[in-house]
């Protein structure tokens, strides 16, 4: 069984898909970029600021699910430029305690919006 998740409080999806999805005891979070769900535009700074939003997105999404950050045990992230890493690991380490997920970073071209950065997550639920 699964469902899906939707909050105001993400950017709404742009094609057929959800913005995560429950199938106890895990939650999973639709790729994130840094989208304003207000503004449905992207932030403005570069990758950390892009960084920082999409985090505040997935937040939203698993407080939504009934998890949290704390209960994510895995991430992908996708950067434009390899060039970012560090920025965003900067950014990363504002969102995430010790022990820290379980973590994959992918250089990758052409992601959404234009997007310089964008992230994937698995998380447990409460």
């Amino acid at each position: 069984m699964r469902h899906a998740i939707m909050t105001a409080q993400a950017p709404q999806p742009i094609g057929p898909y959800s913005q995560g999805v429950v199938s106890e005891p895990f939650v999973f979070t639709a790729g994130q970029v840094g989208i304003d769900p207000g503004t449905r535009q992207l932030v403005p700074g570069g990758a950390a600021a892009e960084a920082r939003q999409a985090l505040t997105n997935v937040r939203a999404i698993l407080e939504a699910a009934g998890s949290d950050l704390a209960r994510v045990v895995k991430t992908t992230l996708y950067l434009a430029d390899m060039q970012d890493f560090a920025a965003v690991n900067a950014v990363y380490a504002e969102f995430f305690a010790a022990p820290y997920p379980a973590r994959t970073t992918i250089a990758a071209a052409g992601l959404p919006a234009g997007a310089r950065f964008e992230i994937e997550t698995v998380a447990r639920l409460a």
